[in-house]
């Protein structure tokens, strides 16, 4: 029987990783209303088929596929929805962000750490007769975190390549910020 003491720590790490994710898509949202429809679409030479929008739908139906998931348990990345309509439209993708926000704020399966199941990458070509690994609910928030960071630094040198300015700090994990700052600060004493 978990304690009061229990329950208030998985309350603050579930709000915890909510707000992580809820904080990179608002990122997200800042980068989208900065640039224009054109920056969104396009591909720099040398690095094509990279594109902005290419990289933000990814993640958003990433994060689409997880909250689809919470209902039944069952995660399957791999049933993404590809619609071009967010990768070549910059307004829909900020309403479809703006949406999962609203979803991972109100979602009563993130308030609770239960146990889910998540597809292996891939598992279709593998043949594989069990294809459903143990995780649970706060580990995939974790890893949505992990991988909209990473498509962020996508982005960004993306977005650096077409000529547009992005703050370094775009793309870049907390820990590697915290790291930079410490060694800055250790630097200067």
């Amino acid at each position: 029987m978990a304690t009061a003491i229990q329950r208030s720590a998985l309350l603050n790490r579930q709000s915890f990783l909510i707000d992580q994710n809820v904080t990179w898509l608002r990122q997200a949202i800042l980068l989208l209303d900065r640039m224009d429809d054109r920056t969104y679409l396009e591909s720099p030479p040398l690095l094509a088929p990279h594109r902005v929008g290419g990289h933000l739908r990814h993640i958003l139906e990433f994060y689409e596929c997880f909250l689809d998931g919470l209902e039944s348990s069952h995660i399957d990345y791999d049933a993404r929805k590809r619609d071009a309509r967010i990768e070549t439209c910059r307004t829909a993708a900020l309403d479809k962000t703006r949406s999962i926000i609203q979803r991972l704020e109100r979602a009563p399966q993130l308030r609770g750490d239960a146990i889910v199941w998540v597809r292996l990458e891939d598992a279709t070509a593998a043949r594989l007769d069990d294809s459903f690994i143990t995780s649970s609910v706060s580990r995939e928030m974790q890893v949505l975190s992990s991988h909209t960071i990473h498509h962020f630094a996508l982005i960004a040198i993306t977005l650096k390549a077409l000529g547009v300015q992005v703050d370094t700090k775009f793309g870049m994990a907390p820990s590697t910020l915290r790291f930079h700052a410490a060694a800055a600060s250790a630097e200067a004493a």
